[in-house]
């Protein structure tokens, strides 16, 4: 958990208090997740496979989607990131964890188009989530899944 740096202590621990039920629910959940992916570290080399196939599937998805969009974008990059799935610049270059290699590939396709609609919305607002569901109608469930287990593909890189 975090909390502001000023926080009292008190506050904190109410706040604990208040939500005890969904907190240890949700570090159920979360620990379950874990468990259900492999948690050893990757090395170079495999870091480096995955940033190649990255480099062959990624492109082929972006131009699927961007054609069902209606969209043009730029460079795609791929990199070896800890916190970032996936980014658009304004102008309109493409950023991907590799680590996204290691996901179902509806997660990945997830990913895709959310950026891609960034083309369209450079935010976050219900239009740019309509545009989503317009080409990515199981978009929750696989966003879901990248929030359940995405911490733990992330710690594979560290």
């Amino acid at each position: 958990m975090r909390a502001p740096l000023r926080c009292p202590d008190a506050e904190i621990q109410r706040f604990v208090n208040e939500h005890e039920t969904w907190l240890i629910k949700h570090l159920k959940k979360m620990k379950e997740a874990e468990d259900n992916l492999p948690s050893d570290p990757l090395t170079n080399e495999e870091i480096n496979a995955l940033a190649d196939e990255a480099m062959i599937v990624i492109p082929q998805r972006c131009a699927y989607y961007a054609d069902l969009l209606g969209v043009t974008y730029g460079r795609i990059t791929i990199r070896n990131q800890t916190t970032r799935w996936g980014s658009c610049t304004r102008d309109g270059n493409l950023n991907f964890n590799c680590l996204l290699m290691l996901a179902p590939p509806e997660v990945l396709d997830s990913v895709v188009v959310h950026e891609l609609c960034h083309r369209l919305e450079m935010n976050h607002s219900k239009r740019f989530y309509d545009k989503i569901y317009s080409v990515f109608p199981d978009y929750k469930k696989w966003d879901k899944w990248l929030k359940t287990n995405g911490d733990a593909l992330m710690r594979r890189m560290l």
